[in-house]
């Protein structure tokens, strides 16, 4: 990942519905939600939460798929994933041993830990 990806990914999350949407969509799993079903959860109006889609869409970290007269929408975890690395790529200037706590964190998250976003 870019360094001006990494921004626009964190400038996309650094807003409260933004990061709501995304975390929702993480839920959501790989079948996402329709735009609809969202605003519903999250009680957002359709066109702000087109606005905060068009957003996170942007910064790819969220990918619409149509589906007949339907767009679903889906968390783009490949992106975080990207984004994570980017973040963590020079973690404890080069001394994996103080970087294991989170690099051990990594490593066992499974979508069962995610239920509690």
């Amino acid at each position: 990942m870019e360094k001006e990806d990494a921004l626009n990914a964190l400038a996309a999350l650094g807003q409260e519905t933004r990061l709501d949407v995304f975390r929702l969509l993480v839920k959501a799993g790989k079948e996402g939600m329709t735009a609809g079903a969202i605003s519903d959860a999250l009680n957002v109006r359709p066109n702000t939460l087109s606005t905060h889609l068009g957003a996170l869409s942007r910064s790819a970290l969220v990918r619409a798929e149509r589906d007949g007269r339907s767009i679903h929408y889906s968390a783009d975890l490949a992106t975080m994933q990207s984004l994570v690395t980017f973040l963590l790529q020079d973690c404890c200037g080069g001394n994996p041993d103080l970087c294991a706590p989170i690099a051990n964190l990594f490593t066992t998250v499974s979508c069962s830990d995610t239920k509690g976003l």
